[in-house]
């Protein structure tokens, strides 16, 4: 009987609280608890063998643990799919089934990569052995019940193994030989007994101190395609996987940056350059996810409808913006444009989701402020209409940059959810896709030119 990855997700789960999160949240959890094992726990030990196993894409991303591990990756069919025959989606990601490369000189190292099955399921997935940690993790549950399951217990864990043994003994007999091979060399469980106590306040420091960003969806969820949307669910998997490649390595800087600007003894010039690539970490973290998010509102038939009232709420608008006014002030200020921001006294809420406007409105001040020249002058505008409160987004009149020479060039498609801007050389949302987005939170996106975009968003009623 072939063995699911799912049925390993369920063995983790088994005796843990019913989850309550959200996917948002438990995706957040989930880059936390990476964080945790790879930078607080193995990060404060000299580097040991070990072995690793992961689904549905790497989730270490450590070099210095790396090296010294050995790994099995489950990946969907789709990613090796994508790419011309011979070649590595990911860097350092072999084909299905091929030789795992070496570490340095002669240690353990790299990893083998294997094919999901149907009934795998994409929620991600970890078991870590080392001689000082062993650990699982995955994230489980159905949506709005998500929870973030990590196991510690020796008898949990070796079931796990178990079930992974049989399962690579089905995709890969040498594979599972190598895997009995090195446990046996790394001896019995065996984690500290205060581990437990560690890891959760650990993790508890690492998601306060993480910024709000859009964080990775699933890779694919269990309901059937149609035949329609193969083309865009492919596209899907080749987007999450791009981004589990930006965002990965943007995370980790973004982390060093932040305990080196804990430091009381940094000269104000070092200072305001980590600072300055912080904001830039933070700036393309949400902006992948933005891109991720996007394709997969495409993906989904009726999933570009507004959120019912129910999961709506009252907005302050006028507040979230002026919170935004000095975030924009810095990221605007890299590009040397200026930000003007006039918003009407005693405006009432509207109606939105405020966890997901905040970075749709950062997306649209990028996605309107990219192309703009040095020097610009970006104006933002708040003020009533009708039953609506208007934002506006306007730059220099475009007649006037055509006349000195500056006329913006035309965005092109790349397929349904992205668009090249040959002028500044960087990847986009769409038009469509933008309005598909903010549609989804209530809102209405009109666009003239390169130079005016405007959301208009449904002013709540009066409560009593």
């Amino acid at each position: 009987m072939v063995v699911s990855l799912g049925e390993l997700r369920a063995l983790l789960a088994d005796g843990v609280p019913a989850g309550r999160g959200d996917e948002d949240s438990v995706r957040r959890q989930w880059w936390a608890a990476l964080a945790t094992v790879q930078e607080d726990l193995l990060g404060a030990s000299p580097p040991q063998a070990g072995v690793w196993l992961a689904a549905p894409l790497p989730a270490l991303y450590e070099p210095s643990l790396l090296e010294w591990l050995d790994g099995w990756v489950w990946t969907p069919v789709e990613v090796g799919n994508l790419m011309p025959s011979g070649l590595p989606l990911l860097p350092g990601l072999p084909p299905p089934q091929g030789n795992a490369p070496q570490g340095t000189a002669g240690r353990p190292g790299g990893f083998r990569r294997l094919s999901l099955r149907e009934d795998d399921g994409t929620d991600p997935l970890l078991v870590l052995i080392t001689p000082v940690l062993q650990v699982a993790l995955t994230l489980d549950g159905p949506p709005q019940a998500r929870r973030l399951v990590v196991r510690f217990e020796a008898s949990i864990l070796s079931a796990a193994l178990e079930l992974l043994d049989r399962r690579l003994a089905q995709d890969d007999p040498a594979a599972g030989l190598g895997l009995r091979r090195r446990l046996q060399l790394l001896g019995p469980l065996r984690n500290a007994p205060d581990l437990g106590t560690r890891f959760w306040p650990l993790l508890a420091q690492r998601l306060a101190s993480m910024a709000p960003s859009v964080t990775l969806q699933p890779l694919v969820h269990g309901e059937k395609r149609s035949e329609g949307s193969d083309a865009v669910s492919s596209e899907l998997a080749l987007l999450e996987a791009l981004t589990h490649e930006v965002r990965t390595p943007l995370a980790t800087i973004r982390t060093l940056i932040r305990s080196l600007l804990r430091r009381a003894d940094l000269p104000a010039v070092v200072r305001q350059r980590l600072e300055q690539i912080d904001g830039e970490c933070s700036e393309q973290i949400d902006r992948f996810g933005l891109i991720f998010l996007a394709a997969e509102l495409q993906r989904q038939p009726g999933s570009g409808q507004p959120l019912s009232d129910s999961e709506l709420a009252r907005t302050d608008l006028s507040r979230l913006l002026y919170q935004l006014e000095a975030l924009w002030h810095r990221q605007l200020g890299r590009r040397d444009l200026k930000l003007v921001l006039e918003i009407a006294a005693d405006l009432p809420p509207v109606m939105s989701d405020p966890s997901r406007l905040e970075t749709m409105l950062g997306g649209l001040m990028d996605r309107f402020s990219r192309s703009l020249p040095s020097g610009s002058e970006v104006r933002l505008r708040l003020l009533p209409a009708g039953s609506r409160l208007k934002l506006q987004l306007s730059s220099d009149d475009p007649e006037s940059r055509e006349a000195d020479g500056l006329a913006a060039a035309v965005p092109m498609p790349v397929g349904p959810v992205l668009s090249w801007n040959p002028e500044t050389g960087s990847l986009q949302l769409s038009r469509q896709a933008t309005q598909r987005l903010f549609h989804r939170l209530g809102g209405r996106l009109t666009e003239r030119g390169g130079s005016n975009l405007t959301v208009f968003f449904p002013i709540a009623e009066r409560s009593g």
